[in-house]
């Protein structure tokens, strides 16, 4: 477990190893989630660029006729 020491300006540094796990670079922006059992989650903000491609398909597209016979053999199986 790592710790720090929050400052009378509530600041704090990350240490080396949190940094790190959530690939930190000066400049970047974290988000803070307080669950409702009072744990905290520290999230670092992504740019959306960064998402680009991240939702691209490697599956050829399927026609219409396609989605209906697989839509008919799971209404068969059942």
């Amino acid at each position: 477990m790592h710790e720090s020491t929050l400052t009378s300006k509530g600041q704090t540094t990350l240490p080396k190893h949190v940094r790190q796990a959530l690939n930190l670079k000066p400049g970047d922006k974290l988000r803070y989630l307080v669950l409702d059992d009072g744990e905290v989650r520290l999230l670092r903000m992504r740019p959306v660029t960064e998402l680009a491609g991240r939702l691209r398909s490697t599956r050829a597209p399927v026609t219409l006729e396609e989605m209906e016979e697989a839509i008919a053999e799971g209404a068969a199986r059942r």
